[in-house]
């Protein structure tokens, strides 16, 4: 192997390219016709452009072959994602006289298929979750979902592909459908088929991957396992090496079912074996079950590299010209053992969501100075331009504390050096998840090495929530504060400290969870897009992503709640409604177009509208109550003292009175103008919408306008704003939507100049 063509970008072609110039290997990176800026076209001994522009580029089979050709290459790594798992490409390197750095077309067809490698896995009697057999229709599905025990949930999941593209949990049938149409159409987009089948969702499950790599003679070795639970949107965010808590059987039964499956086919190159552990078992005999291979080099090689001592990419080149793994020093009858632990932590660009979904971002990096010290794989520079059409991954922050890997007494040390180097992580100009990786690695459970695949849905409150440690770097310094010897408040303004500690963080718009949000600097990445025009409505796209399908053409008419069309993001692909009936005036944006946040994607014109159904001449009872209304009467009745017995009655057994009691004592009779009844606690995913209103009215937190005193006072003197913590709610604790409430009522009481009344209760 004398020259290299890296089919891929960013971090990873970086990496790759680190390994081949240390074996003297050329290197030659490609680009598509937008993506010249990245990093990865300076590291490399040349670089060549690509026809077209985005993914598309990256996977176009001739273009990249017949670039490789062109450059005088002769072997092709494909990094991971765009064409990595593609017997075809595979098949046309070889056609072409290249060296393809990977498995052999055969293989990566095989364990392409979730269905067949299913299959595999059966006939090597290796423990597998209930599914179905092959690509399933709708109705096979709902039967499969129907015969599964009451109360258990199934997975819908792509049978090409990975990457959480594909893959929707269902609680309830009725949501089947839904999910059913969106799994489909993001396997046919990510992966040119729509295929999806059905298995059972394992809810408390650790997500287990052993590192395999084979000669393609037979002989294979599991180099290490990865624990890979912590993830959000069925996408990893921390992946640690090796696995905590895991039993010395089961970490020996996961490592012989990879093996026995890498050897059955003879495989070649590096491989990862993924399975399900049951969360709720740490013994010998726990649950596992095989879930699927990826034949290819992973994001998270980095943590087995680093208690192994190897180098991956190395391997992977090395096995790809031939050689043995006995040549290579590596004996399957003696693997590497760990040396203490490994944490790698994705930085994202993106801003964590209350329901523990992620908003994408983007702009232009004011500021990017990674920690010294540890390893960080990325591709970020100061002046660096976002492209929203590749992947959110920035870096990747790689920490070691070595140790003896046979117990978890390194687990809380690599953790700890983790959090320190990711607040000495200083990017400014774009959001990125820092925040929430900071209090991930903090977070007790993590630290002991308790978590599952749903951890961040769990806890998505506190991560939101929980204060991170001070940033250990300088923010970056602007003209103005050049002769500012310290911050500077208004002594006027009794809020203006309020303002003055979100500017003093420079966390502050990466900690942002709330749809708007934008990064400072990024301003100029989230234009409006076009004028529409006179008398319409903006649609404005909620995130930054890309445009699918559209749903409806200019001229036709919509009804409020309809669909307009389909945008891809953090490769979920969401729907975007009308916000009024009426005309569809213009669509401004095409499919496969990429915006960013608040870009006005249509405008509709406000009109009446037929649903189709036949209008009935009827006669109006002007006294009959509304359906609609009716419905926000009882939602409002729900939050009153007197339609919540049993929680009125726990307060009264230790001798306390009720937070409405205390306010209607304080406030004048009648006067009470409530803000925010309707609000629940932000725990979607652990409890259902009837639940929370039962449970949570307010969040917690009752507040709003009325007058004190109205009798010995003028109307504008007698005013205040009031609030109480209900200690009858979560033991008053303070929860997500019930802050933003409080800050809002702080920033009406600046405004109006009122006092403010708080019963600081829980």
């Amino acid at each position: 192997m004398q020259r290299l063509l890296i089919a891929n970008r960013g971090e990873i072609a970086i990496r790759i390219a680190q390994t081949a110039a240390d074996l003297g290997i050329e290197t030659v990176a490609v680009y598509s016709q937008d993506d010249a800026q990245s990093l990865h076209t300076r590291v490399t001994d040349r670089a060549v452009p690509l026809e077209g522009s985005g993914p598309a580029a990256y996977l176009d089979i001739a273009g990249v072959v017949q670039a490789a050709r062109n450059a005088g290459a002769d072997a092709v790594h494909p990094g991971y994602g765009f064409l990595a798992e593609n017997g075809d490409f595979a098949r046309a390197c070889a056609a072409a006289g290249l060296t393809f750095v990977g498995p052999t077309p055969e293989q990566l067809d095989l364990f392409g298929d979730k269905v067949e490698a299913r299959r595999l896995a059966a006939e090597r009697d290796v423990p597998l979750l209930p599914g179905t057999d092959g690509p399933t229709l709708l109705d096979v599905a709902r039967a499969f979902f129907a015969g599964l025990e009451p109360g258990t949930s199934a997975m819908l999941k792509a049978v090409a592909g990975g990457g959480g593209r594909g893959m929707r949990v269902i609680h309830h049938e009725d949501d089947l459908a839904e999910a059913f149409e969106r799994s489909q159409s993001e396997a046919r987009t990510a992966f040119g088929r729509s295929d999806v089948f059905i298995e059972q969702y394992l809810p408390h499950a650790r997500h287990i991957e052993v590192q395999v790599a084979g000669d393609g003679s037979g002989g294979v070795i599991a180099l290490g396992e990865r624990d890979c639970s912590i993830q959000r949107q069925h996408q990893k965010i921390v992946e640690i090496a090796p696995a905590p808590n895991l039993h010395p059987a089961v970490r020996e039964r996961l490592h012989q079912a990879a093996s026995d499956l890498a050897a059955a086919v003879k495989y070649r190159s590096l491989g990862t074996f993924e399975f399900l552990v049951d969360g709720d078992d740490r013994g010998a005999d726990t649950t596992i079950a095989f879930l699927e291979c990826n034949p290819r080099l992973q994001v998270e090689h980095t943590v087995t590299e680093c208690v192994t001592g190897l180098d991956l990419v190395q391997i992977q080149l090395a096995l790809a010209d031939g050689r043995s793994l006995a040549s290579l020093g590596l004996n399957p009858a003696r693997p590497p053992q760990p040396n203490g632990y490994a944490v790698q932590a994705r930085v994202n660009l993106e801003a964590m969501q209350p329901d523990g979904s992620a908003r994408p971002t983007g702009g232009t990096l004011t500021a990017f100075d990674p920690p010294s010290g540890v390893r960080v794989d990325h591709y970020g520079y100061t002046g660096y331009r976002t492209n929203p059409r590749f992947d959110s991954l920035l870096a990747k922050v790689i920490v070691h504390a070595p140790g003896n890997g046979k117990t978890d007494g390194g687990l809380p040390e690599a953790l700890r050096r983790t959090e320190r180097a990711l607040r000495r992580f200083r990017i400014g100009g774009v959001a990125t998840n820092l925040p929430v990786l900071q209090r991930i690695v903090a977070h007790e459970r993590v630290r002991s090495g308790a978590t599952y695949t749903r951890f961040i849905e769990e806890t998505i409150d506190e991560l939101l929530q929980t204060p991170t440690a001070p940033p250990l770097h300088f923010a970056a310094a602007t003209p103005s504060d050049a002769k500012r010897a310290g911050p500077r408040v208004d002594p006027n303004d009794p809020l203006a400290v309020l303002v003055l500690g979100r500017e003093q963080n420079p966390n502050a718009q990466a900690d942002a969870a709330q749809p708007g949000a934008a990064a400072p600097g990024a301003a100029d990445a989230s234009a409006d897009g076009p004028d529409g025009p006179d008398g319409t409505e903006a649609v404005r796209a909620p995130m930054q992503g890309t445009v699918v399908s559209l749903a409806r053409t200019e001229g036709e008419t919509i009804v409020a709640g309809e669909a307009l069309l389909i945008m891809e993001a953090m490769k979920m692909e969401h729907v975007i409604a009308a916000p009024v009936s009426g005309i569809v005036r213009l669509i401004a944006v095409e499919p496969g177009e990429t915006v960013f946040e608040d870009h006005a994607l249509a405008f509709v014109e406000p009109a009446d509208v037929e649903t189709g159904e036949a209008a009935e001449e009827e006669e109006i009872d002007l006294d009959a109550i509304r359906p609609d209304l009716a419905e926000v009467e009882a939602r409002r009745a729900k939050t009153l003292d007197e339609n919540r017995p049993d929680a009125v009655t726990r307060r009264r057994k230790t001798g306390h009175r009720t937070a409405r009691e205390n306010i209607a004592d304080l406030v004048d009779d009648g006067s009470f103008h409530e803000y925010g009844a309707f609000q629940v606690a932000a725990r979607r995913n652990r409890s259902t919408m009837e639940e929370l209103i039962d449970r949570t009215p307010a969040d917690g937190l009752i507040a709003g306008l009325a007058h004190i005193n109205g009798d010995r006072f003028a109307d504008t003197q007698s005013r205040a704003l009031v609030m109480s913590y209900d200690y009858t709610v979560l033991a008053g604790t303070q929860g997500f939507n019930n802050h933003h409430k409080k800050d809002r009522m702080f920033a009406l009481a600046a405004e109006m100049q009122l006092p403010l009344v708080i019963f600081a209760e829980g």
